[in-house]
C-alpha cells in the first residue's frame, strides 16, 4: 500500500523541501542582516550562531532527502 500511494517518495520530497526552505530562508535573513536591513518588528538581537546552525541542519536535511530520492 505504501508504494501504491507513493508515500516513500512524498516523504523524501517533503524533507528536501523543508531543508531547502531552511537554507534559503536563513541565508536570506543573514544576507539582509549583513546589509543592515533588519525587519522593524523583530524582537531581540540577531543570532548568527542560530542562523549558521539552522543552515547546517537544512543542508543535512536536503542531502538526506536527495539521497532518498536517488536510491
Amino acid at each position: 500500500m505504501v508504494e501504491l500511494l507513493g508515500l516513500d517518495s512524498l516523504f523524501a520530497q517533503m524533507i528536501t523541501g523543508i531543508g531547502l526552505a531552511l537554507v534559503v530562508g536563513n541565508g536570506y535573513a543573514w544576507y539582509r542582516h549583513s546589509r543592515g536591513r533588519d525587519p522593524e518588528d523583530a524582537e531581540g538581537p540577531f543570532r548568527t550562531g542560530r542562523v549558521v546552525f539552522l543552515i547546517g541542519v537544512g543542508i543535512v536535511m536536503t542531502a538526506w532527502g536527495v539521497a532518498s530520492l536517488i536510491t
